[in-house]
């Protein structure tokens, strides 16, 4: 299991801009992407390779303002992958996030467990005969 604790999100809102018909990754993602990065390389965070995930987030806010936690999601996702602590977000099969307490700063701590085969439980819709 690991748990990480990363810098506040920016919410997928603000993540991404378009400029002259492109879309591009915005400074503030950039920033948090690097962030990630240097979070991986200092703290030696090992790599998942390609198992199945679940992954629990609890997202300290900034302040008390209103906010969306599920517009965090992906940004951690997508900065965690290309930090290379897994391949790629469709690893994950389990998801979950809550709000924490507010703290100065923001902070979102994230715990990533593999599924392993032996001790995943298949869960298939039933249909009503």
């Amino acid at each position: 299991m690991l748990v990480l604790t990363l810098p506040f999100p920016p919410s997928i809102n603000t993540y991404w801009r378009t400029w002259n018909g492109r879309t591009l990754l915005s400074k503030e993602g950039r920033l948090f992407k690097k962030a990630v990065a240097d979070y991986v390389i200092e703290y030696r965070v090992p790599k998942l390779g390609d198992s199945k995930l679940r992954i629990s987030m609890v997202l300290f806010p900034r302040d008390k303002r209103k906010i969306d936690i599920d517009n965090r999601i992906k940004s951690v996702l997508d900065a965690l992958g290309d930090a290379g602590v897994f391949t790629d977000d469709f690893q994950v099969d389990e998801l979950s996030i809550v709000r924490g307490v507010t703290i100065k700063g923001g902070a979102i701590r994230v715990i990533i467990e593999q599924i392993h085969s032996d001790s995943s439980e298949s869960s298939s819709p039933q249909e009503n005969s």
